[in-house]
């Protein structure tokens, strides 16, 4: 899913200096929801996640179909020290 996602926006977030880290899908209060995780070799602040989000949800819009009927799409920054 992270490489779809991937291919679908890292061309249109680059000049932002983000990148997608991870793509999935989770059920929280019964509500599927569809998660796109950024990460970028510096600190995102809050008007760089913002500027991602409105790109990512046009794009999103005209590829609904990759969100596979989720109920809502949540789009954040990995948070720094974070190591998997």
């Amino acid at each position: 899913m992270k490489s779809k996602i991937a291919a679908l926006v890292n061309d249109s977030i680059k000049d932002l200096n983000v990148f997608v880290d991870d793509a999935f899908i989770d059920t929280e209060e019964g509500k599927k929801r569809f998660n796109i995780v950024l990460d970028s070799e510096e600190v995102i602040d809050l008007n760089k996640i913002t500027e991602a989000s409105r790109i990512i949800n046009k794009i999103m819009d005209e590829n609904e179909s990759v969100l596979e009927d989720s109920d809502e799409l949540d789009i954040y920054s990995k948070e720094k020290g974070d190591e998997e």
